[in-house]
């Protein structure tokens, strides 16, 4: 099995030995670099293509949205993993910038594992807190929006079907795609099918830019 190539950028030293520590000590994870500021992890993803970059927000020069920005611009193939203190609105300016997850410091080792591996295997994975956070954002309709259950109000994204505004909700609180077929209780080929055709129809690239797109359409 090839490792999952892993990038650390953050400026806490503590921080990155238990990071470096804890992904030597597993098999399937592999540490090829670490640096202390978003200047140094566009840099180094450039020099050394990894496959995930864990990603501080908060770092002494440029910082962790604007790394991941230009990180997303430069090289879209590798995905980032937001890891900070932050348990925020700055999910959305993460997501916006191109990250694929974003988890608080102090989650268990666990945790970290399993949103590394599954980033990297193209899902998007948030905290439980953060998931709160963002399934808030989409389902409560801010002040002034219509009710999509009053009747004669005309639904949110009329160009999906109930079924695909079904896996779109499901998208939002962060569920894989066999999490999405157990729930609807579907075959894994037919949620992929609905997934394309959502992503299709709102002109998204991946899970994050769904999520954001719902709530640019006013979903909070």
């Amino acid at each position: 099995m090839t490792p999952i190539r892993v990038v650390i950028a953050d400026d806490h030293p503590v921080f990155r030995f238990g990071m470096r520590a804890l992904l030597g000590a597993i098999p399937d994870t592999e540490v090829v670099g670490e640096v202390t500021n978003g200047e140094e992890a566009v840099a180094l993803v450039t020099r050394v293509q990894p496959d995930v970059v864990l990603m501080d927000i908060t770092m002494p020069g440029m910082g962790g949205i604007e790394a991941t920005r230009r990180i997303r611009e430069t090289h879209p193939e590798v995905r980032v993993l937001i890891v900070t203190m932050l348990e925020d609105d700055s999910v959305f300016a993460a997501m916006r910038a191109g990250a694929r997850g974003y988890i608080v410091k102090g989650a268990e080792p666990a945790e970290i594992l399993r949103a590394i591996r599954a980033i990297a295997e193209g899902e998007a994975i948030f905290s439980p807190g953060i998931a709160e956070r963002v399934i808030h954002y989409f389902v409560v309709p801010p002040v002034g929006l219509a009710d999509p259950h009053r009747e004669g109000a005309a639904p949110l994204f009329p160009e999906l079907t109930e079924r695909e505004r079904e896996v779109l909700a499901l998208i939002a609180q962060g569920l894989t795609n066999s999490a999405i077929a157990e729930r609807l209780v579907l075959s894994p080929k037919t949620v992929r099918n609905y997934i394309t055709q959502v992503f299709s129809k709102l002109q998204v690239a991946d899970r994050a830019q769904a999520i954001i797109r719902a709530r640019d359409a006013g979903l909070r």
